[in-house]
């Protein structure tokens, strides 16, 4: 480390480091005379309170407690400058509301995170003294030793000064004798102990700060994670039964759309080409017209597949995406559609599927039941969570019912891992917003 790193720009690698270095240093200087008084009261505390009888210790010892705890609340925010991360705060046991006034004294007692903040509490004047001994013997090293060529010239040159092994001055004995000898070798020594001050003291620091996190927050932050895990598996159980009763809403829709129409249609298409053979022989002309009325339902028929094939599968959104797949529903719908999208690129094919179904479902309802004269949609990102809202100008009373066709949409959003809300007051406007995530 040379001179122009002590003077580096704040927002430079140099600068950052030197913060941190006066940072690590500071909660070192500082957990010194913390760890003592911690130390002090602790045992003193549970010694007297303990040590006495029941009635007359037992307060003494509950307040060494809430000392401890309160020693540990004030390492909690040393920590978290030196360590750079959020420390997770323990949740400690109260007592009943309905709890005696002893019981309610001797609560703390029972509570494991007393007991570690005690032991940190012990634990942290040990660690403190090695901790603070390496922090100014490093310190000193470097700032004697960097400055030793300013004074060191004015100082006798005699065996008692710089350093001696074996009754020799070091410098003499690597051929450097004399006070020019010295002064270098001592500031050479300086200077290696300032070029590593900045990783010793942030490595005394860490090991510090992670036993004190490790007893002050360990259990709680562990707690944190299984709890994590818990709701990331409740998240996951939902969207899985989401998915299958979006599943089963689908299905139950197309089975239901190719009885009514596509299987009713061919019903009757089967019963004319009957009656059109049965009168072939005897009434060719009327064989005909059944025929030529045949084809006319085939031809419908074919197009009522269609449109429930591309309810499925829309080819135009496989091929060509979702803005473009969105432009085709807003043009076939019989409500005006004004469309707003700003999307470039492909999406995850889950989401481009969920969206569309979203938009086409809401796009019917419109136009089935709204009695809407204009629709607006818009897709858009927002942040990293593609928004999908569908308004209308109808006359609202739109809800989310178990069975109904928005209840199939909030499964399939949920699904896909975001969520559907409606609001439709009656009179309107109906707003329906999909927040849908973008990966």
């Amino acid at each position: 480390m040379t001179t122009a790193t002590l003077v580096a720009r704040p927002g430079s690698a140099a600068g950052r480091m030197l913060r941190q270095t006066m940072t690590d240093s500071w909660y070192l200087l500082v957990g010194f005379p913390l760890g003592v008084a911690s130390f002090t009261v602790i045992v003193s505390g549970l010694s007297i309170g303990l040590g006495s009888l029941f009635l007359l210790g037992l307060p003494i010892a509950v307040a060494t407690l809430y000392a401890a705890r309160g020693f540990a609340e004030l390492e909690r925010r040393r920590i978290r400058p030196v360590l750079r991360v959020a420390v997770v705060h323990p949740r400690y046991q109260p007592a009943p509301a309905d709890a005696s006034l002893v019981r309610r004294l001797v609560a703390p007692m029972a509570d494991w995170q007393y007991w570690l903040d005690v032991l940190h509490g012990l634990l942290a004047f040990v660690v403190a003294t090695v901790t603070f001994t390496l922090l100014t013997l490093w310190w000193s090293a470097a700032v004697s030793g960097t400055l030793y060529v300013v004074y060191g010239w004015f100082l006798p040159d005699d065996p008692s000064s710089g350093l001696v092994v074996k009754g020799r001055q070091l410098s003499d004995l690597l051929g450097m004798g004399g006070t020019v000898g010295r002064v270098v070798l001592t500031t050479s020594i300086g200077f290696f102990f300032l070029g590593t001050l900045p990783l010793a003291v942030r490595v005394l620091a860490v090991g510090q700060a992670r036993l004190s996190r490790t007893l002050l927050s360990g259990v709680a932050e562990m707690r944190q994670r299984i709890s994590g895990l818990e709701m990331g598996k409740a998240t996951a159980e939902a969207q899985t039964a989401a998915a299958v009763s979006a599943e089963a809403s689908a299905l139950r829709r197309l089975e239901r759309d190719i009885h009514d129409g596509p299987q009713q249609r061919l019903v009757r298409l089967a019963m004319d080409l009957g009656r059109a053979q049965q009168q072939w022989d005897t009434d060719p002309e009327a064989a005909r017209q059944i025929t030529a009325e045949a084809l006319v339902q085939t031809q419908e028929t074919l197009n009522e597949l269609r449109a429930l094939s591309r309810g499925i599968a829309p080819p135009i959104l496989t091929d060509r995406g979702l803005p473009a797949a969105l432009a085709a529903l807003a043009a076939r719908n019989p409500v005006e559609v004004e469309l707003e999208t700003t999307l470039v690129g492909r999406l995850h094919p889950a989401i481009e599927g969920t969206a569309y179904f979203v938009v086409a479902e809401a796009l019917t309802n419109v136009a089935k039941h709204s009695m809407a004269s204009l629709c607006r949609v818009c897709v858009e990102r927002l942040g990293d969570r593609l928004m999908v809202i569908i308004v209308d100008d109808g006359v609202g009373g739109a809800a989310i019912a178990k069975g109904h066709g928005l209840a199939g949409l909030a499964d399939r959003a949920q699904a896909a891992g975001g969520t559907l809300t409606v609001i439709s007051p009656p009179g309107g406007p109906t707003t329906i917003t999909a927040e849908l995530p973008w990966h």
